[in-house]
């Protein structure tokens, strides 16, 4: 039995490898490659200049590849490369990349974008993330590994968000968050460490490095630059230098107040 519905619409020049699937009314450009055992489901749209690795899964009206809503945008040539291992579910919005960002939106691989996920131009997400439904990251937006984004939260352009790091759902965040750690609210502030996320990941001698690195960047009133340098040069952690490496590269700032985790997160 044929895996492409008659219905399917694949436009000459498109390159489809083994097993791949495409459901009924689904379209394929002429510029998309797909890798082996994807799946597209009915009326799922891919476009443009896309490159899409295997065992990838594309649910229902997902609009892949359509250009980037940047009216700066003027034709130019530019991307969207998609890993391996992805599931994009319904009604999901992916563009490619733009002239002034670097021409490419890249997507690794094990990442959950959820229904009514949108990803802008530029946008750079790393592996095993989860974005929850309506999830909306603007232009030039980067996240790291392992981030979960909670549904309905919007992400202002050119944010970064560190690997481990957990967003809140309907939150709305303007300024970078490090790895490892929890942020919520509108606007999002850090709440402490993503401690649920690290302890399936992590070593307890690891975390316990981390709660005593975030204490001293945010609990203890100094400033937070110099905090970071001083632990950079004192640690043997590497996650610990990592955190601290993020805020001293930041650019957009870090959201928090001078509070304590909460006990429920320690």
């Amino acid at each position: 039995m044929s895996l492409i519905h008659a219905s399917a619409v694949i436009e000459d020049g498109a390159i489809l490898g083994n097993n791949v699937s495409v459901g009924p009314f689904a379209y394929i450009g002429a510029n998309v490659k797909i890798g082996d055992n994807t799946t597209v489901a009915p009326h799922a749209v891919i476009e443009g200049h896309t490159t899409i690795g295997k065992n990838n899964r594309i649910f229902s009206h997902s609009a892949v590849g359509t250009i980037p809503q940047d009216l700066k945008y003027n034709g130019e040539h530019v991307e969207l490369i998609i890993g391996d291992n992805n599931t994009i579910r319904e009604f999901t919005l992916l563009n490619p990349g733009t002239e002034g960002g670097g021409s490419i939106t890249k997507i690794g691989n094990g990442n959950l974008l959820m229904g009514y996920v949108h990803l802008g131009h530029d946008v750079i997400i790393g592996d095993n993330c989860i974005l929850a439904n309506g999830a909306t990251l603007a232009g030039h937006v980067e996240l790291g590994n392992h981030v979960v984004i909670g549904g309905l939260t919007p992400i202002h352009q050119f944010v970064h968000i560190g690997d481990y790091a957990m967003i809140g759902g309907a939150s709305a965040l303007s300024q970078d968050i490090p790895p490892f750690c929890l942020a919520e609210g509108n606007r999002a502030n850090l709440r402490g460490l993503n401690l649920t996320g690290l302890r399936r990941h992590m070593a307890r001698e690891e975390i316990n490095a981390l709660k005593k690195a975030y204490r001293e960047l945010f609990e203890e009133g100094n400033p937070l630059q110099e905090v970071a340098q001083t632990i950079i040069e004192s640690t043997s952690s590497e996650k610990v230098k990592q955190l601290c490496e993020f805020i001293m590269t930041s650019k957009r700032g870090i959201p928090f107040t001078r509070t304590k985790m909460n006990e429920d997160k320690k």
